[in-house]
């Protein structure tokens, strides 16, 4: 799986987005972002695979999906997933 294929849809005021985007900046995981508010194909994409229009959400190469989450979560998703140990 290559995580450099890791996307997480945002909102730029979102809270929830900045501390997540710090998070994975700080420990250099390499991830694409994507402002739904910017792109409206991005947003439906993202109501799509979660469920919900809620941000971040979390998109791996494999299809998996975070939603709605807080770097706890985030944290233990990636471990699940391998990205970190």
């Amino acid at each position: 799986m290559n995580f450099f294929d890791m996307k997480i849809y945002i909102k730029p005021w979102c809270p929830w987005c900045i501390d997540a985007l710090e998070w994975l900046r700080v420990r250099k995981i390499p991830h694409e972002v994507i402002d739904v508010t910017l792109d409206s194909s991005a947003y439906s994409h993202m109501r799509k695979i979660s469920g919900q229009s809620l941000t971040p959400t979390l998109e791996m190469p494999d299809g998996d999906v975070l939603p709605d989450f807080d770097t706890r979560q985030l944290e233990l998703f990636l471990r699940q997933k391998g990205v970190i140990s």
